[in-house]
């Protein structure tokens, strides 16, 4: 009965986080990257014998193609009160938006940095985080981020972010020029 009642729960929570990054996404290019035709090998003792982890999600593994979002991070705050938005594409390219989602600029990560971001949202592991991190210090002026990658979206303040989420956060390009 246990048992039943975890793979329910799973079963609610994924139909939840689908419903919100349908929502979440309309009209916008942080739609998550599409479901890999490949399956992850079942795990030893695995009950289900769909040759799928359900514990992982879809996208957990899967490298999105250049063209598809990678991770989407809004940060808002600060002593300005600004909010701007990176958005980081498989290849490496990288937009920063306005709190408008005007383009501010363009770029392109080195691989070594494209390279420490994705091993940082690898082991960031989205879909075990809080959709809402809470529980750190109250940083005055400081920052509330909001992250989108692997068909998850997660944030938090900066003093509640776990601190896999700040290494993602220390990998990203400048939120601001200069």
């Amino acid at each position: 009965m246990r048992a039943l009642r975890a793979v329910a729960g799973l079963v609610l929570g994924a139909a939840l986080l689908a419903g919100c990054g349908a929502a979440a996404s309309a009209g916008g290019d942080d739609t998550p990257p599409k479901a890999s035709t490949e399956s992850a090998p079942s795990p030893a003792g695995s009950a289900s014998g769909s040759g799928t982890d359900p514990t992982t999600g879809p996208t957990a593994s899967r490298v999105p193609a250049p063209g598809e979002t990678l991770v989407r991070v809004t940060r808002t705050g600060g002593f300005a009160g600004q909010t701007h938005t990176l958005v980081v594409k498989g290849d490496g390219s990288w937009t920063r938006l306005d709190a408008k989602a005007r383009t501010e600029s363009t770029g392109t990560m080195p691989e070594a940095g494209l390279a420490a971001l994705r091993t940082a949202l690898q082991e960031a592991d989205f879909a075990h985080l809080p959709r809402v991190a809470t529980g750190g210090p109250t940083i005055y002026d400081g920052y509330f981020y909001a992250f989108v990658h692997g068909g998850y979206e997660v944030a938090g303040d900066q003093g509640s972010l776990p601190p896999a989420l700040n290494r993602v956060v220390d990998a990203l390009p400048s939120f601001t020029a200069g």
